[in-house]
């Protein structure tokens, strides 16, 4: 069952997000923050920044120790020289002054999350870890960045504890899911892991990431049935666990238990536990599922519908596009391509599939106005000058389409096929400007290219 495992595992990422999310103070120093100091200290201080912003480090360096033989007990500084150091990878440096500030001022959240970035740059987890512990207290997000440093540190049954304490207060989520199955691969000891899941289960029925860890490794070894049979009992002890259908509709796929698999995949889509990237995922499958069933289209545009406001809804659209152009229904390709491109207007591929469909079905001016858009996101995308120029020709603008193709040409590199369309689009263009001349001279080049083509 290795497509389930795609759906119940993520990304693994080395250091969650809050570890780097910096708060302001001591990262954006101002005169009041330096306290009472002398005007001196002031001018070799903001000198020092001044040098760091500009990547003079060690001027920065030797301003800031300046700084210190007129004011030693200064945190700022000390920081200000962790992080000068850390630029230059001095890395025992920096943290010896990191150390320093850390001292001075023992609960500035900055200073730690410096210092237990820098251990973690030097591999230094033991480090990290006690330096992570003194700001759990100031936040407890960063209990997510100490289980990820007892995984680094190989400390897997601390690693294990602590995800689960964090499921069992927040509910699980993705990065949690994903450095859970990092463990595991490492431990490798699956009929321990077994074990323990099915004691903790015992103990506990109403926690759900049990089973789905369970779920997870039995899908793994191969034993669907073992896990499809750990699926039902989630649902039967927690009957309104949405989790349970994340694992369940897969299984009742391969069963070929359709109306079992669209029920589970509905439940997935309007539950509020689940991640979006996991209903991403179902709905690749659904889409998959609905190609060779295509009764069941009626529930898939429905689903759609639901997701709307979902926070990946271009890439819902542009994927029901996908799946329009694949069974030829062009025009409603073109309806969900243009959806998404409201969501998500920096995506060329979606960019570039749009303009296809509105030249094919003649939105002439659409064409225009997306590919003149387009134009300032990608300059030197010589596909989009033509795409103008196309659109432009039908709507007898002939000189813009002859201006946007000479600026495409020179872009074009070693594209033959693209380079035909290109001298085809100016034989147009020259030909609405009845210069005749002009347009036969493409229109030669043009034909040239096409007999080197074939």
């Amino acid at each position: 069952m290795k497509n389930l495992i795609i759906i119940l595992i993520a990304v693994f990422l080395v250091i969650p997000a809050k570890s780097q999310e910096l708060p302001r103070l001591f990262l954006d120093v101002n005169q009041d923050d330096l306290g009472n100091v002398s005007d001196e200290f002031q001018e070799y201080f903001f000198e020092a920044l001044k040098q760091k912003g500009i990547e003079n480090y060690e001027k920065a360096i030797t301003a800031l120790e300046k700084c210190l033989e007129l004011e030693a007990e200064k945190a700022v500084v000390y920081f200000e020289l962790g992080r000068n150091y850390r630029e230059l990878e001095q890395f025992e440096n920096s943290i010896v002054n990191l150390k320093k500030a850390q001292e001075l001022a023992p609960k500035e959240e900055a200073i730690l999350v410096y210092l237990f970035q820098t251990y973690g740059m030097t591999k230094d987890y033991e480090g990290a870890i006690a330096t992570v512990k003194q700001l759990i207290p100031l936040d407890e997000a960063y209990k997510e960045d100490l289980a990820n440093l007892y995984f680094l540190n190989e400390n897997y049954d601390e690693a294990l504890k602590l995800l689960d304490e964090l499921d069992e207060e927040q509910g699980a989520t993705t990065y949690r899911n994903s450095l859970r199955r990092q463990v595991f691969a490492r431990t490798n000891n699956t009929g321990a892991q077994i074990n323990n899941l099915q004691e903790s289960i015992s103990a506990n029925p109403e926690v759900e990431q049990n089973y789905l860890n369970l779920i997870y490794i039995y899908s793994e070894q191969g034993e669907d049935e073992e896990a499809f049979r750990v699926a039902r009992k989630l649902l039967e002890t927690n009957p309104g666990s949405s989790l349970a259908h994340l694992a369940l509709y897969k299984f009742y796929l391969d069963k070929n238990d359709t109306d079992a698999a669209v029920a589970s995949m509905k439940i997935v889509f309007e539950s509020e536990e689940i991640d979006a990237e996991s209903k991403f995922k179902v709905l690749n499958d659904f889409l998959s599922f609905v190609q060779d069933n295509p009764d069941y289209e009626d529930e898939l545009i429905e689903v759609a519908g639901k997701l709307t406001e979902w926070e990946n809804a271009p890439r819902l659209f542009e994927q029901l596009g996908k799946y329009y152009l694949k069974k030829n229904n062009r025009e409603d390709a073109l309806k969900f391509f243009e959806l998404g491109l409201n969501e998500d207007p920096g995506n060329f591929e979606l960019i570039r599939n749009t303009l296809l469909l509105q030249l094919e079905y003649q939105k002439f001016e659409s064409a225009r106005d997306l590919s003149d858009l387009a134009l300032e996101s990608f300059p030197s995308q010589p596909m989009l000058y033509l795409f103008k120029a196309v659109a432009l020709n039908n709507l007898n603008d002939f000189e813009a389409a002859e201006e946007s193709l000479m600026e495409g040409l020179d872009y074009l590199i070693d594209d033959k096929r693209m380079e035909y369309d290109f001298y085809s689009q100016l034989a147009l263009s020259y030909n609405g400007m009845n210069n005749a001349t002009k347009a036969e001279e493409y229109r030669h080049m043009a034909e040239n290219l096409k007999k080197e083509i074939n």
